[in-house]
This record gives structure tokens, sequence and C-alpha cells, in this order.
């Protein structure tokens, strides 16, 4: 899954928190995530699929040119666990959404 791409970030003006992925839409993670400073987001977390895994948050299959918002909250992502395959690792959730953001913590 080339340039697929996934953005936990928090709106401090709005008060709200998002998951967001992208795959197809940036060659690169970096330009990404200034897309999303530009529009005033605080980057929480960043990842390719090559990082990220678990949780209930299912990957893109088909590439595009659009961003896709995967979960909105009200406050900031909240820091927790999450079991994956009898292991508890550091996760992150947003709602009812949640994921491991980065495996080598596995």
């Amino acid at each position: 899954m080339n340039n697929y791409f996934r953005i936990t970030a928090y709106v401090p003006e709005k008060g709200i928190s998002c998951i967001i992925d992208s795959y197809g839409a940036y060659e690169k993670l970096w330009q990404f995530s200034s897309t999303l400073i530009q529009k005033g987001c605080k980057i929480i977390e960043v990842g390719s699929d090559e990082k990220f895994m678990g949780g209930n948050i299912s990957k893109l299959t088909e590439k595009s040119d659009k961003i896709i918002l995967r979960a909105t909250a009200k406050g900031e992502p909240i820091r927790t666990t999450y079991d994956f395959n009898g292991i508890k690792h550091p996760a992150l959730q947003i709602g009812d959404k949640i994921y491991i953001p980065n495996k080598e913590t596995t």
C-alpha cells in the first residue's frame, strides 16, 4: 500500500480531534502533515501503513486524491491501550475508533 498515511490531529480552535487517512493523495508523509498544519491542526501522531496497526479502523482499499476523515470527537485524543493478539499495546482513541500508531511498540 504505497503512499498510505494516517495522521491523528487536534484542532485547538475547534476543540476537536480527528484521525485522517490518505491513500494516494500525497507522495510523502510530510506533505500530508504540512497540509493539515496549514489548516490549523496540531499533529499528534503520523505514520504510514508500515508503522500503524491493529484497532477497529479498517484500511482504505482504493487509492484516491482525497483525504478521508476516519474519526472525530470533542477534546484531545485519548492515549490508552489496545489488546491485539492477547498483548496490550499503547494506542490512540478518538470517539469509538482506536488504533496502535506505532507497531514498533509491539
